[in-house]
């Protein structure tokens, strides 16, 4: 006796814990938190700041290859044997001490504009992956939407077949009283059994869609896939979207202008001519300004020294000064060849800064073409949506009355069923295209989510 008293509280535990496990605690998310959250976390854009955050500096310091460079030099050593004194003229054998110090400085005086158009080659680089950044943002935006309506549709689509299933569980039990009764078929209620489990069937594969759907937002926001979490609804005023009558032409003036996609092909190009121009300055000679300032202290063991002020500081200094000139002759065509391959990269952005105008105006009548389809779909969907319902409304009396078939009330079903999905995919698809007619022209935003 007690070992099944036992059995039935062990039972009871396992009982709890499944439950406590099917109903996790659930978070909401918010269609601005999860754009949010895509930003700070999304792994292409951290990859483009930080190589902004290089451009920037490259930046710097080709600005600074401007003006001169200077060095300071330093050295301290001991000679054990015979070596040259400088303050007698003479060498010496013995034990000495040297400390040697120096200044020197350089400055570019000509170099073929070589380091000028190093620096407006990186300043060129620097924009443009200024905004290759703001792209990559605008693409972290373009696609958290997608995936969050996604989800947000999958959830109306739950709802609408879980309220199938009830409808059909309903319908079966009348259609098995009536049956009873003996005035219904007893095919009705085989035939009414098999529309119940397939909407059972096509609730099951809504809610693993929903989950699919929730993992690949998660994985793209960066977030632990294994929390559980509900996106929240949308507030958006439809009507005003399918009102929206944004012109073709302006949003082609619009694109030209904003999309950071083609400026930066833009810069990309203005980089590599300077890049190419650079190397073609190798071919000119090199003009550099320079001049050094030192001093030496010498101690002799076991003899007299001089202090180190009087011969470090005072008379035992040196400054040089002067020009160098730098003639290239022949280098094995290395210079050529270097230019050669920056020239292949010029002609390579310039390529891809016409393809980038021909990708911009498709994408923008793409993104025009889409939307006006999305609105049409959208009005075409309610107006079957309405339809549906009537027929299905009639075709349910009809049937409740014997005047129709399971068969015909079944179509009616079916039909009422898909165009409720076919509403809600509209309505949201209706949504993601407005975002991609900002994304298109290159306006999108993070203030642009509802």
């Amino acid at each position: 006796m007690k070992k099944i008293v036992l059995s039935f509280v062990m039972a009871g535990a396992i009982f709890n814990m499944a439950r406590a496990q099917e109903q996790p605690k659930v978070a909401k998310l918010s269609f601005k938190e999860a754009v949010k959250i895509g930003l700070e976390n999304n792994v292409t854009l951290k990859q483009q700041k930080n190589q902004l955050d290089y451009t920037q500096v490259n930046k710097t310091a080709m600005m600074l290859q401007l003006g001169p460079s200077v060095q300071g030099n330093g050295s301290a050593y001991r000679n054990d044997g015979n070596s040259f004194n400088q303050n007698k003229g003479e060498v010496v054998n013995g034990v000495i001490d040297f400390v040697n110090g120096s200044v020197s400085a350089s400055i570019p005086v000509f170099n073929g504009f070589r380091v000028v158009n190093q620096f407006k080659q990186a300043n060129s680089a620097n924009e443009a992956q200024l905004h290759q950044v703001n792209r990559s943002n605008q693409d972290v935006i373009r696609d958290v939407s997608n995936q969050y309506l996604t989800c947000l549709l999958d959830q109306e689509l739950i709802k609408i077949d879980l309220e199938n299933v009830q409808t059909q569980t309903t319908q079966r039990d009348q259609i098995k009283a009536q049956a009873d009764l003996g005035s219904k078929a007893e095919a009705d209620v085989f035939n009414q059994e098999y529309q119940l489990k397939n909407a059972e069937l096509l609730l099951v594969r809504s809610r693993n869609k929903l989950k699919n759907d929730l993992a690949t937002l998660a994985l793209t926001l960066q977030i632990d896939p294994s929390l559980y979490f509900e996106v929240e609804n949308v507030e958006w005023d439809i009507n005003s979207l399918v009102a929206d009558s944004t012109a073709l032409d302006q949003m082609y003036s619009t694109a030209m202008g904003r999309r950071s996609d083609l400026k930066q092909a833009e810069f990309a190009e203005r980089a590599a001519h300077y890049g190419y121009s650079a190397q073609k300055g190798n071919y000119y000679p090199s003009i550099y300004a320079g001049a050094s300032y030192g001093s030496r202290y010498n101690y002799i063991h076991g003899e007299d020294n001089r202090s180190f002020n009087e011969q470090f500081r005072q008379d035992n200094t040196m400054l040089s000064y002067g020009l160098n000139v730098t003639i290239p002759i022949f280098n094995g065509f290395l210079y050529r060849s270097q230019t050669a391959l920056q020239k292949v990269s010029y002609e390579n952005a310039k390529v891809r800064h016409k393809n980038a105008e021909v990708t911009v105006k498709s994408d923008v009548l793409r993104a025009y073409q889409n939307f006006s389809d999305a609105k049409t779909n959208y009005e075409s969907s309610g107006a079957q949506l309405r339809a549906a319902e009537m027929s299905y409304n009639m075709e349910k009396e009809r049937y409740d009355l014997g005047i129709s078939n399971i068969v015909q009330f079944t179509t009616a079903n079916q039909a009422y069923v898909k165009a409720q999905g076919d509403f809600q995919n509209a309505k949201f698809t209706l949504m993601f295209q407005r975002l991609l007619i900002n994304y298109a022209m290159g306006t999108l935003q993070q203030e642009d989510i509802p």
